[in-house]
């Protein structure tokens, strides 16, 4: 998306100021929001901050994943876009609904460790197929969108 830049990276831990599980697309998208600005706060001279919160909710029955991610620019203007919604399988929603965290859910269920430093729920609910970071990739394109597309200006 920005094909003529040197870009330069560096990983802020700020944060989010929701709970450890977003529970709620609303808390979902707050802490994505917050983890941005605080980011460009620490980072005064960075052009743009990103702040990526994964959270759950419940529709039907069904305990759903997905991603809130914002992007601040230091110029005030911002992008915001949820990721793909990823139905979870009934025994992982039993322990989200103890109080256990959905990667340490899913790595019960699936028998693995730390997964959601890996490919996440979705990593092994779709074999590999897409991945977190794959959905948060293409996620983070759709944020930026109204920061560097001109058509939104």
């Amino acid at each position: 998306m920005l094909p003529d830049a040197r870009l330069r990276l560096s990983g802020t831990r700020v944060d989010s100021g929701v709970s450890a599980q977003p529970s709620t697309d609303a808390e979902t998208r707050s802490g994505a929001r917050n983890r941005a600005e605080r980011a460009l706060q620490l980072r005064p001279a960075a052009d743009y901050a990103v702040g990526m919160e994964g959270g759950i909710d419940v529709i039907d029955e069904t305990l759903l994943a997905f991603a809130w991610i914002a992007v601040r620019a230091a110029d005030g203007r911002a992008g915001e876009a949820r990721s793909a919604t990823l139905p979870l399988p009934d025994a992982v929603r039993r322990l989200v609904e103890t109080g256990m965290e959905l990667g340490d859910a899913s790595d019960r269920v699936f028998d693995t460790v730390n997964s959601k430093q890996g490919g996440g729920a979705f990593g092994l609910l779709t074999d590999g197929l897409l991945t977190r970071e794959s959905v948060y990739s293409q996620t983070l394109v759709l944020a930026l969108l109204p920061l560097l597309n001109p058509v939104y200006r």
